[in-house]
């Protein structure tokens, strides 16, 4: 991974200092999951399938309400194959709990410690992509 490349994500302010961010790529997932992410930073991906890797961050020390956790991972889900299904699981842990394997292509992660959330794919309110 080149150290100058910028990742390219989108941006949803979801109020109260809380953004959510979605990689555009398998290397902007890399991208946003080790170089953009703090270990306290909540990570998302639609369980078993393709998409995006979200991030929720907000004030530091702050945690997110279940409505914030639903908003991001009905981000992930939206951003990914399952966009026009009904309700899907999104697992979701912190960034801390997501490694990436040695010799594995773009994109690809390992996860610990996760929870699955089910929604329905959608962005925000105001928001297209």
């Amino acid at each position: 991974m080149k150290r100058d490349v910028e990742p390219k994500y989108w941006s949803y302010d979801l109020g109260d200092g809380w953004i959510a961010m979605a990689g555009k790529t398998d290397v902007d997932n890399d991208l946003v999951s080790f170089r953009v992410a703090r270990q306290t930073d909540h990570w998302f991906h639609l369980s078993g399938a393709p998409g995006s890797h979200v991030l929720l961050r907000g004030p530091e020390g702050a945690a997110p309400t279940r409505e914030l956790l639903e908003a991001a991972a009905a981000i992930a889900a939206y951003h990914s194959k399952a966009r026009n299904a009904g309700k899907v699981t999104v697992d979701c842990c912190l960034v801390r709990d997501v490694s990436k394997p040695k010799h594995v292509p773009a994109g690809t992660v390992e996860i610990s410690h996760a929870k699955g959330i089910k929604v329905r794919p959608a962005l925000p309110p105001g928001y297209t992509v």
